[in-house]
């Protein structure tokens, strides 16, 4: 994406350059929050209720995430990971909704790890984060733009919680973003549904293979 071509776009809108292809060599695949302490065998046999959950996790997000990290490593797609992790052990320095929600994963904790089947590279980068979206408390821009990022690409739990808050954030600092529909979840198909329906004015929505075949035929 060009400078030219973000500043022919009328005063008017054109909402048709929201749905542009992705430049893999200008893109970054995003996971949010797949880590160990929000998705580990104790949570989920002791939280039955959010089966639903569990069941997308486990069916959807993990199997068709594994599949589009190899393609973006395959093609040269930064991949970057956001955890919850805070900087301190006993987590005075997380944001107030944090602490009112309980959220909190110590700095170098167990809870704070990607989960194994989606485990990052050496080379790849891990951002902690504080509070619902990325880009409130890190310096998550900064780094995508030293990428020279325009596109992310972006997956992980909870859809209408942190995927959503970052969708919603990296949209108004000029980023475009595809949200992975059946790599996100949620509590339940209601409220996954309302998010990605809410979402439409903010990103494009793709499955992960559409994203795939979109990232191997720009090859």
């Amino acid at each position: 994406m060009r400078k030219d071509e973000s500043d022919a776009i009328p005063l008017g809108g054109d909402t048709s350059f929201r749905e542009r292809a992705i430049e893999p060599d200008k893109t970054a695949l995003l996971l949010i929050d797949l880590q160990k302490g929000e998705y580990n065998d104790h949570k989920v046999s002791n939280s039955p209720q959010d089966e639903y959950l569990w069941d997308r996790i486990r069916r959807l997000v993990v199997p068709n995430g594994r599949k589009l990290l190899t393609t973006c490593r395959e093609h040269g797609i930064e991949v970057i990971y956001t955890v919850i992790e805070c900087l301190t052990l006993d987590g005075r320095d997380r944001g107030l909704d944090y602490k009112i929600s309980g959220i909190f994963a110590a700095k170098g904790s167990w809870e704070a790890e990607v989960i194994d089947e989606l485990r990052p590279l050496p080379s790849e980068i891990i951002i902690p984060k504080t509070s619902s979206s990325l880009f409130n408390s890190t310096n998550a821009e900064y780094v995508l733009r030293n990428l020279g990022v325009q596109y992310i690409l972006m997956m992980g739990i909870m859809t209408d919680q942190c995927v959503e808050s970052a969708v919603r954030d990296g949209c108004d600092r000029g980023f475009l973003i595809t949200l992975i529909e059946d790599c996100c979840a949620t509590h339940d198909a209601q409220s996954q549904q309302a998010s990605l329906s809410a979402l439409k004015g903010y990103c494009r929505v793709r499955d992960s293979d559409e994203v795939i075949e979109e990232v191997v035929g720009h090859a």
